[in-house]
């Protein structure tokens, strides 16, 4: 049996290169959007929903900024893309699934549709990882994304804080709610049904 010593500790940590520090940064605003909106369900004060959305705005800018110095300084690897993927899930899947449901969407069928948004953006990254390498054809850089990027998620956090703004979360969250064999559903909740279909989607986006 092998043990962690504090030399090969300080090893893994040596091969993380600069972009990498900027990706775990994007893993950390999204954790503390997810942290934010629980404080929002907890005391119901609107900032902590503006927090969350800071946050996962803030992600993203390091998402692009990560992407940038690792090209910038020629330093890339398969870590890195495995370390991106595992950011995106955090900040661009789960934590705009918990944020709606914070603003309301916590119905049944809600958080069946909220699931399925984060089931397409792990899948549409592990799809992603897959192919890079042929869609790069050898060159190092893909030219499109097979659907949308998870990041397009941020569309949805932009939606939800002007909602927030208006007033128009819990029960007075947009377009209300219907019942279906006794479960609520929110269609508005169908914002995240749309955009996780179009990231498994085959529609080819050009990569800038």
């Amino acid at each position: 049996m092998t043990t962690n010593t504090p030399k090969k500790r300080f090893s893994m940590i040596r091969e993380f290169h600069l972009a990498d520090w900027f990706t775990l940064a994007n893993a950390v605003c999204g954790t503390g959007a997810i942290f934010s909106i629980m404080t929002y369900l907890e005391q119901h004060d609107a900032r902590h929903v503006y927090f969350a959305c800071s946050l996962v705005f803030a992600a993203l800018i390091f998402d692009v900024l990560d992407g940038r110095i690792a090209r910038w300084r020629q330093k890339t690897s398969i870590m890195g893309r495995e370390l991106d993927s595992l950011a995106d899930v955090i900040s661009f899947g789960v934590a705009p699934a918990i944020i709606g449901y914070g603003c309301g969407m916590q119905g049944l069928y809600d958080r069946v549709i909220l699931a399925y948004f984060v089931a397409c953006g792990v899948s549409r990254l592990a799809r992603y990882n897959v192919t890079a390498e042929t869609l790069s054809q050898g060159t190092g850089k893909v030219k499109y994304f097979e659907g949308t990027p998870i990041p397009v998620s941020i569309l949805l956090i932009g939606i939800l804080a002007l909602a927030t703004w208006f007033g128009a979360v819990g029960q007075n969250l947009w377009f209300g709610d219907i019942t279906l064999f006794g479960f609520r559903l929110h269609p508005l909740v169908l914002m995240f049904a749309v955009t996780g279909s179009l990231m498994i989607s085959r529609v080819h986006i050009p990569k800038l």
